[in-house]
């Protein structure tokens, strides 16, 4: 077979994919139909991961499971813009981490809004001037985002779902050598996350300067010869700023957990699902070992437990944020809610993001 007769072969195949997905979005704007006649929620992160899984498990194997979700995490983002166009805010800048998690949730087609704050982010999606917020939570190298948690406590808003993405850092300069570099800009977490790195390659007295994110940190080093960034690749090209050094990460395992946020947001059932609440519990002997046994009762499985302290308190009280297995729907989950409700703001029952 020649190179024109296999090129036509995949050309044909393109054209049925194309009629297949405009097939689909018939359908889909049905659905969207219905959902607007009864008022419920057209973003449904747990139809979403049941159509993944499902799709993974019929593949042959030349289409990986994560190759599948990028195909078609695309795919319903194109559907949710043709039932109904989202606005969706994140801590920017441009070119962000963040606003790469967003896109990858979100598609390229969405209304995106570039916010300096994770406050401002909460804010946005509080006053409804948005749809849908995206913040990062934690990383697994190097620990949670304390405004997040901080915002999470003090607004009325709800986890839509949840993002999980590998973090690969570069050094971005317009210097020519290394050894010119006398200041490097990033956000604070980033300086933790490439400490290798830095230690390697740079004397102990560069000037390690904090900025509000990574996609700032490359408008700072820009048009200053004498300085670089540690900043997401992306961010780097959007700004054409040379990259001197690719994955400078300490850890090859480096990942970011990020939250979709909305208002009177609630998941279904999935069956795999994650449940998040802030606990205020009261300040006497053995309230929290009291309050944790009661999971232990309940057979409900903890996977995280974080202190924060209480603001605006003399003294010091706090808060935990707590993520378990299972969703506010289910009867046991259901009853242990009801018995500390008092106590507990739930945040949140979603799908887990693997």
């Amino acid at each position: 077979m020649t190179l024109d007769e296999i090129r036509a072969q995949i050309d044909a195949i393109d054209s049925s994919l194309l009629a297949l997905l405009e097939q689909r979005m018939d359908w889909v704007k049905k659905v969207g139909d219905l959902k607007k006649s009864n008022q419920t929620l057209i973003y449904r992160p747990e139809r979403e991961k049941a159509i993944i899984e499902r799709l993974s498990t019929l593949s042959e194997g030349k289409l990986s499971p994560k190759a599948i979700e990028a195909i078609f995490l695309e795919i319903f983002a194109v559907s949710r813009h043709h039932e109904m166009p989202e606005r969706v805010a994140y801590l920017g800048p441009e070119g962000s981490f963040t606003h790469q998690a967003a896109e990858s949730r979100f598609g390229t087609l969405s209304d995106y809004v570039a916010l300096p704050e994770i406050r401002s982010v909460f804010e946005a999606v509080s006053t409804e001037r948005v749809r849908f917020g995206v913040v990062p939570i934690e990383n697994n190298q190097a620990g949670s985002v304390v405004e997040t948690i901080d915002c999470l406590s003090e607004f009325d808003l709800h986890i839509a779902a949840e993002h999980i993405m590998p973090i690969h850092f570069c050094l971005a300069s317009n210097s020519e050598k290394i050894q010119d570099i006398k200041r490097i800009y990033s956000k604070d977490i980033a300086f933790r996350q490439c400490g290798k790195f830095l230690k390697e390659m740079f004397p102990p007295d560069i000037t390690l300067v904090p900025v509000a994110s990574t996609s700032q940190a490359v408008l700072q080093a820009k048009d200053d010869k004498h300085s670089a960034a540690l900043c997401a690749p992306v961010a780097a090209k959007i700004h054409l700023v040379p990259i001197l050094f690719e994955n400078i990460e300490d850890s090859e395992l480096n990942q970011t957990r990020f939250l979709i946020l909305a208002k009177d947001f609630e998941n279904q059932l999935s069956g795999n699902d994650t449940t998040s609440i802030i606990a205020k519990l009261p300040d006497t002997p053995g309230s929290l070992a009291r309050f944790l046994d009661d999971f232990v009762q309940a057979g409900i499985s903890l996977s995280k437990i974080e202190s924060r302290p209480l603001k605006g308190q003399s003294g010091f009280s706090y808060q935990f944020i707590i993520d378990f297995e299972g969703h506010k729907e289910q009867n046991h989950v259901k009853a242990l809610l009801k018995k500390h409700e008092n106590h507990v703001k739930w945040l949140g029952s979603f799908v887990k993001s693997n």
